[in-house]
């Protein structure tokens, strides 16, 4: 079985059944997206009703639509009064896709379940399981978060990281002035607000049609991009005229907002391993103007395919998305506890890769998108020890909490506090 995001299995879908109502798709993606969010508590509803039997022993299609139905009838009526007409249509639904033979055998319990109460299952669940189901995450990293930042603070982060934060967009003055970018959205019925200190960063306040289906996006005069990674870009620093690697490149942000900021002057190798994403990237700039970046398909876990040194190497390296569970609920259900070292090994291996390229005087930026100390603080530590001609750096502007374990120097940015995608950033200087 593939492990597909939403949107890539939705789009798979799509294709599929050639479908072509734009609100159709919307609204099947926001329904599969909030159904896979809590399908922790779903599951263990449906659990307390099917027992002694489990839904994971049913076939694939009788799991999603056991799961679409309680979050229809129960979940968004935050289990008050149900809508019977609503529960026979679904029904009636589940009957026309699946066939009546394959509905028959839950069919017996769907009555049940409008009827079961939410809160005697909490009552009995000891208080990891009650928080895990209440913030619709896996036990063990609710254990993990407890641990890392004491019990009140790990709540406040899962609840932080139930609902996605805000959309952000970097405006594009390769395109265009900046100024001339704001009035053409304004235009558009695009409402925004400034994101200090970052620059070119705008928070998304409102707006009428889908963003990507503007004539602004297709024109290259914004990327939609988290503030944590426009963060993570404007931490690099770089200069016009600088040699840079850009590391686990695709899908494009990175390297798009790098040239930007170097005036599209001086030189990008573009890395990442899958060729996939690389056609992504090709897309993405060459829609933003990027003149200056080539593109290399390469296993950054080996040494870099690169000719020389770079005077800014920046690597974002493939990590548990940890800090994205909001925006990609499904990774949330991956993942196990082993995870996070088998990750740990491979972000490993890329930044010693990475440290190989970098001129003397020149510097390497490591940042994830996960909340986890293997993945970010211990990664650094080790490195350090191993590299004593590197050392931390402090990153400009301030806008994250200091790193943990004591290297203050590093930031890091949480759902709940900066209403972003939670991350992690060093900048560390060659001697």
């Amino acid at each position: 079985m593939q492990k597909l995001s939403e949107r890539l299995a939705l789009a798979r879908t799509i294709k599929q059944l050639g479908a072509s109502d734009t609100s159709a798709i919307r609204y099947a993606y926001g329904l599969v997206v909030e159904t896979t969010r809590c399908k922790n508590l779903i599951d263990k509803v449906v659990n307390t009703i099917v027992a002694p039997k489990k839904i994971g022993e049913y076939n694939l299609g009788i799991q999603s639509f056991l799961r679409l139905y309680v979050y229809q009838t129960r979940v968004v009526k935050k289990w008050g009064k149900v809508n019977l007409k609503e529960a026979e249509s679904i029904a009636s639904l589940g009957r026309s896709i699946l066939g009546w033979e394959t509905v028959r055998e839950v069919e017996p319990f769907l009555g049940f379940l409008l009827t079961r109460q939410l809160e005697p299952i909490l009552k009995e669940a000891n208080d990891v399981e009650r928080v895990s189901l209440q913030t619709y995450h896996p036990s063990w990293f609710v254990k993990y978060c407890y641990k890392l930042f004491g019990r009140d603070q790990a709540i406040a982060f899962l609840e932080g990281s139930i609902n996605p934060p805000p959309t952000y967009v970097r405006v594009n003055t390769l395109a265009a002035t900046e100024e001339a970018v704001l009035q053409k959205l304004e235009a558009e019925g695009v409402k925004l607000e400034k994101t200090e200190p970052l620059q070119f960063t705008y928070k998304i306040i409102e707006y009428k049609q889908p963003l990507n289906t503007l004539p602004s996006y297709k024109e290259g005069l914004f990327y939609i991009q988290d503030k944590a990674s426009c963060f993570a870009a404007q931490a690099a620093n770089p200069k016009p005229g600088n040699v840079v690697f850009d590391v686990c490149a695709a899908p494009g942000a990175k390297t798009t907002f790098l040239a930007q900021l170097m005036h599209n002057e001086g030189s990008i190798g573009s890395v990442d391993f899958s060729a996939r994403r690389m056609k992504t990237w090709q897309k993405e700039t060459a829609r933003m103007g990027t003149k200056i970046a080539q593109p290399v398909i390469a296993d950054a876990c080996a040494s870099l395919p690169f000719v020389g040194e770079a005077d800014l190497v920046v690597l974002d390296p493939p990590c548990t998305s940890t800090g994205v569970f909001a925006k990609q609920p499904s990774s949330k259900w991956r993942l196990r506890p082993n995870s996070i070292e088998k990750m740990a090994e491979i972000q490993w291996r890329m930044i010693n890769s990475c440290a190989e390229k970098v001129a003397s005087g020149g510097a390497l930026t490591y940042s994830t998108c996960s909340i986890t100390e293997e993945e970010n603080e211990m990664i650094i530590e080790r490195f350090l020890k191993g590299h004593q001609e590197f050392a931390l750096a402090e990153i400009t502007p301030t806008i994250g909490l200091p790193g943990l374990r004591g290297l203050t120097k590093c930031q890091r940015l949480y759902p709940h506090i900066h209403q972003c995608n939670g991350f992690f950033i060093a900048k560390l200087q060659k001697q």
